[in-house]
Order: C-alpha cells, then sequence, then structure tokens
C-alpha cells in the first residue's frame, strides 16, 4: 500500500496546511519517509462536520450490515499483510511477535463487536405496554433503548500502534455502539496509523456508508487534539495516554457550552501482593517466582500500562530470599528499544527519581540495550513505612523499573493499599494458607482497582465480555466504565424513552414484533428473541 503522508478527512486524503512531522525509528533515530502534513485547526472542522453528517445514516444501520462492516475492517487490516508489521516495528521498536499478536488482537476485537452488534443486547430494549385499565392511574405505552452518542474524538496511544490506535478498542466500540469515529493519529507512528486508517477507508467505500463515518488526522498533539475535543460535533472522548494529556483534554470537555463525557486512561502502578505462602517453596520456586515478576516489568520494555510498578513483599529469610532472586533476576536482563526518545528519556528521569529517594535501595540493575533509546531495567527496594510516607514513591515510571515494598504484617498491606491513588490492577501471589490474611484486603482493593487477580500477573488482559480494563482515578477518568471488553462500548451510549409513540413513528428495535430479533424486556421479564419470535409466529397463526 502507498502511504500518502497525509490526513484522510471523510475517507479521502487531505493535505494539512501546518508544518510536516516524520516517524522515526526510535533503535537508531533515524528519520522515516514520508513525512505527514499536519492538518490546521481551520481544517479540522470539515472532519467533524462530516462525522455529524455520517451519524443519521450510520447510527441507524441495520444489524447485519453493521455487523459487516466492523468485519470486513477486521479483514482488510489482516490483508495488508507483513507491510503493516514491518513498519510498526520501524516506527517503534517493537518486536515482531509482540505486533503480530497486537494485530491479531486488533482483529479480533473488530470481530467480537459485530457478534456484538447482531445479538444486540447493547441495545438495552426494554418495552412497559399500556396498561390502561390500571388503577389508580392508567400507564403509558413506554419503550426505551439505548442510542449512539454522536460522533467520537479518539486518540491512539504511544505503546499499542495497534491494538489501542486507529482501530483499536476505542475506535472498534465506538463503530460497534454506531458512532463515527475522528481520530487523532499519534506521531510516533503515523505510517502504521495510515495504513490502518486505509483499512478502514476501504471498509466504509465498500460498503456503501456515508464517508464521514470515518476520519484520520494529523496534527500537533496539543492544539489540535484540544480543538478536537472543543469542536462542537464531537460528544464523547477516548483516549489512552499520559495523565496530565488526560486531563488537560477532560477540563476542555468540561469547560465546553455542552460538556461532553472523556474515556481516559491514564496512570496506574499495578500493585502486586506476595503472601508468606507464595514464598515457603524452596529456592528454584522463589527464583521462577522473582523472574516472573521481573518478566511483567521488563516485558515491552515496561511500556505497558499494566506493568507492576510496585510489589509488597514480606519481611524476614523468605522475603530476603525473594529480593535476592528479584536482584539476580533483573541483572540478567538488558534494555529494551523504547518507542520514543522523549519517553526513554522521561523513564530515565523517573527511575533516577525513584533511585535517589531517601531510604530507597537498588535491588537490582539490568545492563544497556544495544540499540538507542534502550535504558537499563532497574528494580529497586524500601519498607512500607517509607512508601506510606513519600509521595515520590507513588508516581508512575513509564518503563522498565519497579518498586519492591517489605512489609511486616496484614495490618501494613491493608494501610499501604487504603493510600494508593485508583489503578487498573492488583495481583496477590499466595497460598491456600494464606487465604484468611488476604480476605481484609480484597474489599479495600475492590475501591482501587478495576481488576483483582490471584497467582498472576496483570500484563496479559483478555478481550472478552467479562474482562474490565479500567479503575478509579487516575487510572482511568470515569471508574464506572472499561476500555476493553464488549462492555466499552457501553461508553458511547444513552437511553432515550418513547413514550405512546405509533409503531410507524418507532425504532425498527421496539417496534412490536421484533423485526431485529433482539433479546427484551417487556415488562420488567427478559424474553429471548427466539421466544418472542414463536410466540408472534403462533399469534399469526391462530389469527
Amino acid at each position: 500500500m502507498t502511504l500518502n503522508g497525509h490526513s484522510l478527512i471523510a475517507c479521502q486524503p487531505v493535505a494539512g496546511n501546518g508544518k510536516t512531522a516524520h516517524g522515526y525509528n526510535p533503535a537508531t533515530n533515524e528519520l522515516l519517509e514520508p513525512g505527514y502534513s499536519l492538518l490546521t485547526e481551520g481544517q479540522l472542522a470539515t472532519a467533524t462536520s462530516a462525522a455529524a453528517a455520517a451519524y443519521p445514516s450510520f447510527s441507524t444501520l441495520d444489524p447485519e450490515t453493521h455487523a459487516g462492516f466492523l468485519e470486513a475492517i477486521a479483514e482488510n487490516i489482516e490483508a495488508i499483510g507483513e507491510e503493516l508489521i514491518t513498519r510498526a516495528g520501524l516506527e517503534t521498536g517493537l518486536p515482531t511477535a509482540r505486533l503480530q499478536g497486537e494485530r491479531a488482537r486488533t482483529a479480533g476485537q473488530l470481530r467480537l463487536f459485530a457478534a456484538v452488534v447482531r445479538q444486540g443486547d447493547f441495545r438495552g430494549v426494554r418495552v412497559d405496554p399500556a396498561l390502561p385499565d390500571r388503577a389508580p392511574l392508567p400507564r403509558a405505552d413506554i419503550r426505551q433503548r439505548q442510542i449512539p452518542l454522536g460522533p467520537v474524538a479518539v486518540f491512539g496511544a504511544s505503546n499499542f500502534p495497534l491494538a489501542f490506535s486507529t482501530a483499536g478498542g476505542d475506535t472498534a466500540s465506538a463503530l460497534a455502539a454506531g458512532c463515527p469515529v475522528v481520530f487523532k493519529a499519534h506521531n510516533a507512528h503515523p505510517g502504521t496509523g495510515e495504513l490502518v486508517g486505509q483499512a478502514i477507508v476501504k471498509a466504509v467505500k465498500n460498503f456503501g456508508l456515508h464517508p464521514g463515518v470515518f476520519s484520520l488526522i494529523y496534527g500537533p498533539g496539543s492544539s489540535i487534539g484540544q480543538a478536537l475535543v472543543a469542536d462542537p460535533a464531537i460528544k464523547a472522548v477516548g483516549f489512552t495516554g499520559s495523565q496530565s494529556a488526560g486531563i488537560a483534554l477532560m477540563r476542555t470537555a468540561a469547560a465546553r457550552p455542552e460538556p461532553i463525557p472523556v474515556y481516559a486512561e491514564m496512570s496506574s502502578l499495578n500493585p502486586v501482593f506476595v503472601f508468606p505462602g507464595a514464598l515457603t517453596g524452596n529456592a528454584e520456586e522463589i527464583d521462577v517466582l522473582a523472574s516472573q515478576y521481573v518478566a511483567a516489568v521488563t516485558g515491552s520494555s515496561g511500556q505497558l500500562c499494566t506493568s507492576p510498578g510496585l510489589l509488597f513483599a514480606p519481611t524476614g529469610a523468605a522475603g530476603d530470599k525473594f529480593a535476592a532472586a528479584v536482584g539476580r533476576a533483573v541483572a540478567a536482563c538488558a534494555g529494551q528499544t523504547m518507542l520514543t526518545a522523549g519517553i526513554a528519556g522521561s523513564r530515565n528521569s523517573g527511575a533516577e527519581a525513584l533511585g535517589s529517594a531517601d531510604n530507597v535501595s537498588v535491588l537490582g540493575l539490568g545492563a544497556e540495550g544495544a540499540t538507542e533509546n534502550a535504558p537499563p531495567p532497574a528494580i529497586f527496594g524500601t519498607s512500607v513505612a517509607e512508601f506510606v510516607s513519600n509521595p515520590v514513591l507513588h508516581a508512575e515510571v513509564f518503563g522498565a523499573a519497579s518498586l519492591v515494598i517489605r512489609y511486616s504484617d496484614t495490618n501494613e498491606l491493608i494501610d499501604a493499599a487504603s493510600r494508593l491513588e485508583g489503578q487498573l490492577t492488583a495481583s496477590l501471589q499466595l497460598a491456600p494458607a494464606d487465604y484468611p490474611l488476604a480476605a481484609p484486603l480484597v474489599p479495600v482493593l475492590e475501591q482501587k482497582v478495576g481488576r483483582i487477580i490471584v497467582n498472576g500477573w496483570p500484563t496479559g488482559v483478555e478481550v472478552g465480555h467479562a474482562m474490565v480494563h479500567g479503575g478509579p482515578f487516575p487510572a482511568t477518568s470515569d471508574t464506572r466504565t472499561t476500555s476493553v471488553g464488549t462492555l466499552a462500548i457501553n461508553r458511547f451510549l444513552r437511553p432515550v424513552a418513547y413514550q405512546n409513540l405509533p409503531q410507524e413513528l418507532l425504532p425498527a428495535p421496539l417496534r412490536d414484533g421484533n423485526p431485529w430479533r433482539l433479546n427484551r424486556r417487556v415488562d420488567g421479564v427478559v424474553e429471548a428473541a427466539a421466544a418472542e419470535e414463536a410466540a408472534t409466529e403462533k399469534a399469526e397463526v391462530n389469527a
């Protein structure tokens, strides 16, 4: 596929009137062609107005067309082949296997949402039939469904050039909800974004949809991003990135004449709590646990939103053995290329602040990587008392760095957990004998995180129906939501009730006869589509 170096506005290449930006190979800091022309704020309205014009037709697509469109995007992404993996590798320094897995996840998310669209439960159809003879007052016919919010602005993530970017989770869930998307590409991987954008454009055209269903824009991150969120045509925002950038978007959205929701996934330390029973094995078993922890910290150079930045380990001989094993494991690691020179620099500053804090020691330090922007992984250590009292130790370091905190009893763990900010995850390493010790910690963690894990590590995020990838602020801007899994679609919907509307004016999901064959709640009772169809057919036969 040919890279044009331009935005795709309403599915058409449009040259920006601003400066030109390039991607860079973070392994060598070499400039990559082509250059990408950046839009000015004045050009932005073309994309947002097209999205608004696309909303009426796209938001009312029948389920089969809608699902087929999502599946076509997945097929088109896969059809790009190795060109996509190669370009993403050049722009991010991520290894081929990681990018292949991310491509599979991107396509899998789209197909999962296609199944959700076909099933239709997300539409939340409720029917309260009229009760004209009810005493003391009759009841009107009231029907409810969830409708799409409107055009959604989605921001690409630096650390996931596929799964959380152009056609990633936010875009997939917004499109599945029936919302047109204006996607702000991340300037660190512009070519990858354009390749996937072309795959979406192809699906829009092949299905004959309004071209404003999707736009891909390049522009200066702060100015064009703020202008996009402030645009009155935009009705919601999906964002994955830093806390400072997320909060800036939240403020802009809240200050609009019509405030809109911002669903931002931001910082998280993802604490791990190691209980005594997890360390009662022999030295080899302790080494395995330590190696698993270090692998979770250093995987993808620590550039995962679920990388464990904190680990609580008991004091005493077993805890000492574990800490020593952690030091050995990280010393055997070498740095991996980070996404950009800027991200590597921020990681180094964060690690330096952590290591220079009072009463913090170095448990283990790896070697620098063979490429540029590949700093050495590091694990630090401190006491629970120091952690509780020093806010510097609560700051996220985005990269391969983590802090081991030693505690003496469960009360210290509960106190430390209660002082944490909101997190995406918390993990418990324990044995059955630890269950009574862990029981009082679980309700504390429920108030702090979106996902609690036992005897596992947080860095694998399954895309499914039960997954929650969210948490209290500042992990996310709205603790009620998830950005991964099928419930992510709920972020871009709102309920509307229809009272006493004649059949001719009702939307298809609410009409008698259930033409879209949806599961519906009728007078408070869930009626499966198959049962409702059978009842309708029986009534027609009897008539």
